[in-house]
């Protein structure tokens, strides 16, 4: 398929791209990415062979640099007399550390309001931003991420929600924060009615309250009265996704980091995730995140070892299309998947925005 010839696709810009997971949920959502943008060089690389895999014709990044580097006259061409949107995960670690010491002025340097500016620049006719939940519950971080949305509002309507990918489908209990933004000027000629609140239909849970419904499988230590509740939907379990012999047929199934101690890990019991590290998964329930490097170790229910690259890629709702071609590079590798945003989570954002862009016409 050339998403170059296809003029229907709704195009998009993507910034902080990392491996590419969110531009290719959008992308099996129908839209086209026409730019895209990441500063680290190995994810740079990453994103290259995954989505080039994926796609089966030949994908990179556009710009490989920082993000206050692009300007709109760089790409008129692309999206001269289009309408066009911007997504983007802008790296979150700089503003809780500047936000915490020295309140909003000490957010303007960080890449969430780079990311801000870029909008501006730009005035896409919506954009899509995603980033962790806590930019809007802790306390450190809450108040200045509010002022930027205040900011945004002068120009655009804004929705901003905290969805978990376990209630859409992905054997991860990780909660993401989305944030919307449509144009204000492209209701003006509508009939569609809008107003600040409640106007974007975010989509809804296909396994709402998930963690609560199911008997999910728990270590033996764990004396948890489930009732009557029923067996969880095989999708929700990590079991159909843990790769058990003939490795070598899988890309990227032989790629995880040897046990240091692996008697010592052996004795750790299938489903106890309660320790702060080392936590086994168990076959019959979801994983707890999917931050697998050196900061959090998850380890396959049954085999003594870390999970692989490729059990990360699918736990994150990554097809075994994409694949990373690139030996070593463990910690990058993880480091990128973890950042990632589970695509099918992200894909029903997607569908929900071209939706939404879809009635918006039609009303026009």
């Amino acid at each position: 398929m050339n998403h170059k010839n296809n003029i229907d696709k709704i195009l998009i810009l993507s910034f902080c791209s990392g491996g590419g997971l969110m531009d290719l949920a959008f992308e099996q959502a129908g839209f086209e990415v026409a730019f895209s943008n990441e500063l680290d060089k190995d994810f740079s690389r990453f994103y290259e062979e995954g989505m080039s895999s994926w796609s089966g014709e030949p994908r990179k990044i556009s710009y490989i640099g920082d993000i206050t580097d692009v300007r709109p006259k760089h790409l008129q061409e692309i999206i001269k007399n289009r309408s066009f949107g911007i997504v983007g995960g802008p790296p979150c670690q700089d503003f809780s550390l500047q936000g915490k010491r020295v309140g909003f002025d000490g957010v303007r340097g960080t890449h969430t309001y780079h990311f801000y500016e870029k909008i501006m620049d730009f005035q896409p006719t919506f954009f899509v931003m995603e980033n962790v939940p806590g930019l809007v519950s802790l306390k450190n971080t809450k108040d200045d991420f509010l002022s930027i949305l205040d900011l945004y509002r002068e120009d655009y309507f804004i929705s901003h929600a905290i969805l978990n990918a376990l209630h859409y489908g992905v054997p991860q209990n990780r909660e993401r924060l989305f944030v919307i933004g449509v144009r204000r000027d492209a209701f003006e000629n509508a009939s569609l009615p809008i107003s600040d609140n409640n106007w974007f239909r975010w989509p809804e849970p296909i396994y709402p309250d998930a963690a609560k419904s199911y008997q999910w499988g728990e270590p033996s230590f764990k004396n948890i009265n489930e009732g009557d509740l029923p067996i969880p939907p095989q999708e929700l379990c990590v079991s159909r996704i843990m790769i058990n012999g003939e490795k070598e047929k899988i890309p990227n199934a032989l790629e995880f980091f040897n046990l240091k101690h692996p008697d010592k890990i052996n004795v750790i019991e299938e489903g106890d995730t309660y320790r702060p590290s080392f936590k086994r998964l168990h076959r019959n329930k979801y994983s707890p995140t999917a931050c697998y490097g050196n900061n959090e170790v998850h380890l396959h229910p049954f085999e003594n070892r870390r999970l692989s690259v490729r059990e990360t890629l699918r736990i994150q709702g990554v097809p075994d299309n994409y694949v990373l071609q690139t030996p070593g590079k463990l910690t990058k590798k993880f480091k990128m998947i973890g950042n990632g945003v589970p695509v099918p989570l992200a894909y029903q954002i997607a569908l929900s925005v071209k939706t939404f862009l879809i009635e918006l016409k039609q009303h026009t």
